[in-house]
């Protein structure tokens, strides 16, 4: 990593998924919050600002009741057998994303700014590569995990006045009869995160990040911290594996990532001068930093 690249000079990565999807007012004011940052963020350099990366469970789940098939997950992981593969798609880099723009695109014109919205999928522009997740005797079917890739198209983007908004779409890279992958959204935002060498990836949920034995918000854990906190009894039921899935991205991927609320979507306006906003984990420093894919709690 080189000096123009260090630091603040980096882009942010946030990833919308979960309930905040289906509601329309609470989404509206994130994606408010995610203009501002933006500008304010691409304001100090051509390659700072804002990256999204959403998921849309409930709305497949919806999706694909009308159309006659029944969800199934396997240990929360979807699995998309071929014949549901373009219904999954229609959603997430249909309806989802196009959505989503839109909202995203009106905040930053109210704005005044020269920045618009521009919606993708992790697949497009060899931004990621990805195959079939394997695992033992269970066929996901088109169900993709991130290999690789290459941060160019986002760089472009920042560097032209765009926010990336992105699908967890991949293309399939080792062919078969899947075209087109579903990525869980949240390994799809670890891996852009540590594509494009983010300063931060934020998962949004609807907790305002790790509380202490006090119930005051703890702005910074790292692995050992976390052990500790679990073992006295501090972080408990639901927050565990919500730590334990930010540490891990934050590790595989080198990139500290946040969990912080949706509800509070004026907290991320911190983030733009280098202030805190949720609960920040630190990558484990033994790990060797991959772009891999993680086990989190939004599978699309």
């Amino acid at each position: 990593m080189n000096a123009a690249n260090s630091g603040m000079e980096r882009p942010i990565v946030i990833k919308i998924g979960g309930a905040i999807i289906d509601q329309t007012a609470a989404l509206s004011r994130l994606c408010e919050m995610v203009a501002k940052l933006h500008c304010s963020l691409a304001q100090r350099g051509s390659r700072r600002g804002v990256v999204v990366v959403h998921g849309g469970g409930l709305a497949i789940d919806a999706h694909l009741r009308q159309l006659g098939y029944e969800p199934h997950r396997v240990d929360g992981i979807r699995v998309t057998p071929p014949d549901q593969i373009d219904a999954v798609v229609e959603v997430l880099a249909g309806r989802m994303n196009r959505s989503l723009v839109g909202k995203i695109d009106a905040s930053l014109k109210r704005a005044g700014t020269a920045h618009r919205a521009v919606g993708l999928s992790i697949g497009d522009g060899g931004l990621t590569t990805a195959r079939p997740v394997a695992c033992g005797d269970i066929n996901f079917g088109c169900v993709g995990e991130v290999t690789g890739g290459d941060p160019a198209l986002v760089d472009t983007l920042l560097g032209s006045c765009f926010l990336p908004v992105i699908s967890p779409i991949a293309s399939n890279d080792v062919g078969g009869v899947c075209g087109a992958l579903n990525v869980n959204a949240d390994d799809a935002a670890a891996a852009v995160a540590g594509i494009i060498d983010a300063q931060s990836l934020v998962l949004l949920s609807d907790v305002p990040g790790v509380l202490d034995a006090d119930r005051q918000l703890i702005l910074e854990l790292d692995a050992a911290t976390i052990d500790r906190l679990i073992a006295d009894g501090v972080i408990t039921g639901g927050m565990i594996p919500k730590v334990r899935a930010a540490l891990d991205t934050a590790t595989k991927t080198g990139v500290a990532t946040r969990i912080a609320s949706w509800k509070d979507p004026a907290a991320l306006l911190a983030l733009a001068s280098g202030g805190d906003c949720g609960t920040l984990v630190l990558p484990a420093p033994s790990m060797t930093h991959a772009h891999s894919t993680l086990g989190a709690e939004d599978r699309s």
